[in-house]
Order: C-alpha cells, then sequence, then structure tokens
C-alpha cells in the first residue's frame, strides 16, 4: 500500500458489467471481458462515467469468487446478452489506493483489511456457504495497462464498503 487508508463516503453507482465464477488464479479471465461492456455500451450510445473496476461478490480464497468486470455508467442499459446493468451500493466505505504492477495487489488488500481491523470497523459483509458476499468490496483501475504500458505507473484504488 503506498497510502494511508482513508473513509470516504460515496454515492450509489450504476455500472454496466458482466461476471463470472472463478478460482483465484483465474480472476484475470473476468477482467479479460471488459471488452464485452465496453462494445455493449458502444452499441447503445451509453457514456462511460468513471474508471472500469472488478466488483467481488463472493470471495473464498479457497475455492472461488462471484466476480463482475464493472463500467460506471448514467444511465440504465438495455438487456444485451451477458452485459447487465446494477448498482453499487452507497454508503462509508474504507479506501486504499496500490500504486505499481497488479501482483502487488493482495498485499494492499491485506493492508486494508488490517487497517480496518485495528480501527475496529466491520465490512458490510455476511458469511454464506459459498464464501463472504460483500455489499460493496470494488478495485477501481484509475490507471492500468489500457493507457499506461509502464506497470510502475499503474494506479487501483480499492474500495470496501462498510456495515452501517
Amino acid at each position: 500500500m503506498t497510502e494511508q487508508p482513508t473513509l470516504e463516503t460515496r454515492a450509489p453507482q450504476l455500472y454496466a458489467s458482466v461476471g463470472g465464477t472463478v478460482a483465484m488464479d483465474q480472476v484475470s479471465a473476468i477482467a479479460d471481458r471488459f471488452p464485452e461492456v465496453f462494445d455493449a455500451l458502444a452499441r447503445h450510445g451509453k457514456q462511460i462515467s468513471g474508471a472500469p473496476f472488478l466488483r467481488y461478490r463472493t470471495i473464498d480464497m479457497d475455492r472461488e469468487l462471484c466476480i463482475e468486470a464493472c463500467v460506471p455508467i448514467d444511465a440504465p442499459l438495455p438487456a444485451d446478452g451477458a452485459v447487465s446493468t446494477d448498482t453499487l451500493p452507497g454508503g462509508k466505505y474504507a479506501v486504499a489506493t496500490h500504486r505499481g504492477p497488479f501482483d502487488g495487489l493482495m498485499d494492499t488488500t491485506e493492508e486494508l483489511l488490517s487497517w480496518a481491523s485495528d480501527q475496529g470497523l466491520q465490512w458490510d459483509s455476511t458469511p454464506t456457504d459459498n464464501g463472504e458476499e460483500w455489499a460493496g468490496r470494488i478495485e477501481i483501475y484509475e490507471t492500468g495497462p489500457a493507457t499506461e504500458p509502464d506497470p510502475a505507473n499503474w494506479v487501483t484504488v480499492l474500495a470496501f464498503k462498510l456495515a452501517d
């Protein structure tokens, strides 16, 4: 983690997405589906209203993760194949910024989780048979390979929703 975590109040965010369930070592298979979302937005003339992000809905690190490749939008998207529209809930989030290659994201995630625990913060998550279900746990790709060739310059913001 390159900066001290912060608490941030975020507004609800409408987004278009495509998702799936994968093992931890296959997360890139979901990230590789961002073009499907961008193509659907282009077909319907929808504008992008922010940086793309992955939303982690359910996490079981030993088995599977339910993840969505998401693109923020300002207006709902008509049904378009596998691409759907949903809303990330607003509320208070713990936020950390990672600078550098994606292979450092696990360390930044662990540091954010540890920091929040030290602060006595509670996540908006629920244990289920399929893993921990999160109301809002995202990785926002402010700068990445699509816009910056040097991984040292990539910026990823982690935002995890806190319980009300």
